[in-house]
């Protein structure tokens, strides 16, 4: 078929040039495991850290491996996360439409192209005849069987409608490319396969749109996981058939994680169970928290901000540079992430935090008299994962049934008998408080300790424990008995009074 060279033309005017370009293209094939936010991540930060252009783009070619809602999924985790995208399916851009299978025209043109510079051919080969070649070698390479086909033969092949794909035509010789992380590499081409960049039903292959579309749409820096590196002397020789500038490649080694069940080191793999992100955030971790983590998994800050650990967005995007990228695989570890988590729940403002911990609080204390406020003021400090709260505070709509064990405590040197003393004393002090304030019950217990000539502690913990029924608590004594009020308060003193009378 004749091509139009005026259209090739007209869509290289429209690409957008003079800054940095970097983009994200994820399969809709299901949850955005920790790999795939960080090559988001990164991608974003070499973007923002230059003043450019970030860009979302959809790659569903892969028809037979798509999930419902997948997309919603990429837009939420994306949002949730704070990488805003300039272009992309729902925002529009120069260089539209952002969808894959909505370009699908645009790639045999392509296609056909390398065939006339002499750079792929058409291969009618059956299913049947590939698989036998893979039955014979599994390793082996398509053997070029039709590569040798004369003009008339195709010709006639065509006119009878056969099916064919588009395959690229590697050259002999070597391939060197550049990677911003591993440097120059060098492949012998005869390791190389005649991959297929067309497929018999017009779609094109991942390895093949993502060249076309990484150019037409002006990408200066390529981010994707060291896995990659294998298909990069393929994607070098494309931009050369074509005669395009190739973009900087940026490949991540791989997140590890060891395996819960073998102990063996291995590759992240939502297949395997590993969490997602979503799972991540259903953990009760902050999405700031897994943002400032993840970003750590194989870059590292350099010079004076070498060891230090928490960072904004902003900040990220401020200092991170290509140079601080790991060669080495990182290593997912949940109680690091835990420590970070940690480290933004307590830094929140406490309104914040209230806000954040208020359904967790609520699943749990049910009675509306208990302020979830004050209940979050106690377990702020207290606090790794959201998911940690309701389980900590399961005493206060019901006392649980607890043994005389807990009044023992070497520390506060406590026995039962030392606490049925100081709860026979605290009863009628707390009775006769004309204001339930938290001033009010601390200044009363504190005074009334010194009258007993006992430490705070002694006295402290045989009231946490009958308020409380539980040996670790997120608050004090006082803290817990101004939450519950002076009447209940009162009930489970002498409840944890009787218990120690063997009542």
């Amino acid at each position: 078929m004749a091509l139009d060279l005026n259209w090739f033309q007209q869509m290289e005017d429209r690409i957008p040039r003079g800054g940095v370009r970097t983009r994200f293209a994820p399969s809709p094939t299901g949850y955005m495991h920790v790999g795939n936010l960080r090559t988001a991540l990164y991608t974003w930060l070499i973007a923002r850290h230059a003043g450019g252009k970030f860009l979302l783009r959809i790659e569903d070619t892969d028809q037979g491996r798509l999930v419902a809602d997948a997309v919603d999924v990429i837009y939420a985790t994306l949002r949730s996360c704070g990488l805003n995208w300039d272009e992309g399916p729902d925002v529009g851009g120069p260089v539209g439409p952002y969808i894959q299978t909505e370009r699908r025209d645009l790639y045999r043109k392509y296609a056909e192209l390398l065939i006339e510079r002499g750079h792929a051919y058409r291969c009618f080969c059956s299913e049947e005849r590939l698989e036998q070649l893979h039955q014979a070698d599994p390793n082996a390479k398509y053997d070029r069987h039709c590569l040798s086909l004369t003009a008339e033969e195709i010709q006639a092949r065509l006119d009878a409608g056969e099916p064919y794909v588009i395959r690229q035509r590697i050259p002999e010789g070597t391939t060197t490319f550049h990677d911003a992380v591993y440097g120059d590499i060098t492949v012998d081409n005869s390791e190389l396969d005649d991959q297929v960049l067309l497929k018999s039903d017009g779609l094109p292959t991942y390895n093949f749109a993502n060249v076309v579309d990484d150019h037409l749409m002006g990408i200066t820096h390529v981010v994707r996981g060291s896995e990659y590196l294998s298909s990069a002397p393929k994607y070098d020789l494309l931009y050369k058939a074509f005669g395009w500038e190739i973009p900087t490649y940026v490949h991540c080694a791989s997140v590890m994680i060891a395996d819960p069940d073998t102990g063996s080191v291995r590759k992240m793999s939502k297949r395997k169970g590993d969490p997602s992100y979503e799972d991540l955030i259903a953990m009760g971790y902050l999405s700031q928290a897994v943002v400032n983590y993840v970003t750590l998994l194989g870059w590292s800050p350099r010079g004076e901000i070498a060891e230090r650990e928490f960072f904004t967005l902003p900040e990220l995007a401020e200092v991170f540079d290509i140079g601080g990228i790991s060669k080495s695989p990182s290593a997912f570890d949940l109680e690091k992430l835990t420590y970070f988590n940690a480290h933004y729940l307590r830094s929140m403002a406490p309104e914040e935090f209230a806000a954040l911990a208020g359904p967790y609080i609520r699943q749990t204390v049910k009675n509306p008299a208990y302020d979830a406020a004050a209940i979050a003021a106690l377990l702020q400090a207290r606090c790794e994962r959201l998911t940690d709260i309701p389980e900590k505070l399961d005493f206060f709509d019901t006392l649980p049934d607890y043994g005389l064990d807990l009044f023992t405590n070497k520390k506060s040197k406590c026995t039962p008998e030392v606490s049925r003393a100081m709860l026979e004393a605290a009863i009628p002090m707390l009775e006769g408080l004309e204001s339930w304030t938290q001033e009010a019950v601390h200044d009363g217990l504190v005074a009334l300790a010194e009258r007993l000539g006992v430490k705070n502690a002694t006295l402290m913990w045989p009231v946490r424990i009958a308020a409380a029924g539980k040996a670790v608590t997120p608050g004090g004594a006082v803290e817990i008995c101004c939450i519950l009020g002076k009447d209940e308060t009162l009930r489970r003193l002498r409840l944890g009074l009787d218990k120690l009378n063997g009542q």
